[in-house]
């Protein structure tokens, strides 16, 4: 799929994943085929004017006459820390689905390559986190989905320096050794687990003491080129409630702090607060409102628990897309609703863009709280519709080579069409967890689960 017309008709990784993962509950084809083809062009030589290493994931393909030009003679660049790990999230999550276990089992040994790439050149330095800094003067100079020049920075609003390790990216990479693990556990390869298991357990002790600012109430939005905690209040840290990165006895601030007056405008979640040195509510990533980061969040805020927060952002972002006549543009301005009767729009704003066109429908799979796992036999389903929406049917979801019907009114949740073996688990999936090792054999419906996880 291509990111955006008018100025992104071309395949991104990062948004191609993104937008693939959203869509899943209309279409895990998609998915499987954005997988197959990022596989193909998955990184298998050190070029420094690309950008490409071996395993890593690329970040655009362009084909234009002035692309070689502007990213180093090649119509494939590779400049982005994130696309590599969410690679492996994203077949994982596709694994749950159930669709085409030979086909996705084939992907996995780009999952393996895509996870040497995290150990041995995206933590470039050996301390347990992934950073990047360009490799080329015509790079990028932000490799995270706030790629502007100015996109990371602190709370007085100066520019962070790299090499820096994203709070987002940290959480990427911990959902992808969580998914690697739960591979490993149904193929029954014990010392496997051990191994992701530790890489996963090691990197959320790490990443909670590193990126938790205690006297903020905030995850920094990530570590600079000297290890400094980069503190500025954005909507980063929310993607670490999406993977279960974040500590449970600090998510509680987090959802307060993405929920207060400075990051909410009532139309979704600002990427950056009104506090902060470098808020603009007109910039590109400084104060506007994206979709798909507001998606992201609710998806989060829903798995650890924090339903009404979920739903004000779910219903803000759906309020903002009736204005929008139905197609939600990629970003627009951080207004506060109660000084405008609709959304400012973003003048140069892609419409239509892949990850906001996808992100209602992650919203419905967010607010429904569905989430299959057939290789358990199970659908985790516990609704948190909201009563304004009313009554809600779906037909024809495809779901392990089926096709299910979902019914919710009211208190009362009907699906029809799943093999007789298949539980239905009422109740919501709790935030990622890596799979039993040797010493926990645990499975089903009491084993905590989260995105990607097979």
């Amino acid at each position: 799929m291509a990111a955006g017309a008018p100025w992104f008709m071309a395949l991104f990784g990062r948004d191609s994943l993104l937008s693939s993962y959203m869509a899943l509950s209309l279409d895990q084809n998609l998915a499987l085929g954005t997988l197959q083809t990022l596989a193909r062009a998955q990184g298998r030589k050190v070029d420094p004017i690309t950008e490409e290493q071996p395993g890593r994931i690329l970040h655009e393909t362009r084909f234009g006459l002035d692309f070689p030009l502007a990213r180093g003679g090649g119509s494939v660049y590779y400049g982005t820390a994130d696309a590599t790990p969410l690679f492996v999230v994203v077949l994982g999550e596709l694994s749950r689905w159930g669709i085409a276990p030979d086909a996705v089992e084939a992907l996995l040994p780009h999952a393996d390559r895509a996870l040497e790439w995290v150990e041995k050149y995206g933590d470039r330095d050996g301390d347990g986190f992934v950073e990047y800094q360009r490799m080329t003067e015509n790079g990028l100079l932000n490799q995270g989905w706030k790629d502007s020049y100015d996109g990371v920075n602190f709370a007085d609003g100066s520019l962070a320096k790299p090499p820096i390790a994203l709070c987002e990216v940290q959480s990427y990479v911990y959902a992808a050794y969580v998914v690697r693990s739960h591979f490993a556990h149904e193929a029954g390869d014990l010392k496997a687990v051990e191994h992701w298991c530790g890489r996963a357990a090691a990197l959320k002790e790490a990443f909670n003491e590193r990126f938790w600012l205690p006297e903020r109430g905030w995850y920094a939005v990530g570590l600079d080129g000297d290890k400094r905690p980069i503190d500025a209040l954005a909507s980063n840290m929310g993607h670490c409630l999406w993977t279960g990165i974040a500590d449970r006895d600090k998510a509680e601030q987090v959802a307060e702090r993405l929920l207060s007056p400075e990051m909410f405008t009532g139309w979704g979640v600002r990427t950056l607060a009104t506090t902060m040195g470098a808020y603009n509510p007109m910039s590109y990533h400084n104060g506007s409102v994206w979709p798909h980061d507001n998606a992201i969040l609710a998806t989060g805020l829903m798995r650890y628990g924090f339903v009404e927060q979920a739903q004000r952002v779910a219903t803000g972002i759906l309020d903002a897309a009736e204005t929008f006549g139905g197609r939600l543009p990629e970003l627009f301005c951080g207004f506060d609703r109660d000084e405008f009767d609709a959304p400012v729009p973003y003048p140069t704003s892609c419409s239509p863009q892949a990850w906001a066109a996808a992100t209602p429908v992650q919203l419905m799979r967010a607010l429904l709280r569905i989430d299959p796992w057939m290789s358990h036999g199970q659908v985790w389903v516990a609704p948190a519709w909201p009563a304004r929406y009313g009554r809600l049917s779906i037909h024809n979801i495809p779901l392990a080579g089926r096709r299910v019907d979902l019914e919710v009114d009211g208190a009362s949740t009907r699906i029809t069409g799943l093999p007789d073996d298949v539980e239905i688990v009422q109740q919501p999936r709790r935030p990622l967890s890596p799979a039993p090792n040797h010493h926990d054999q645990r499975s089903g419906p009491d084993m905590p689960s989260g995105p990607g996880s097979p």
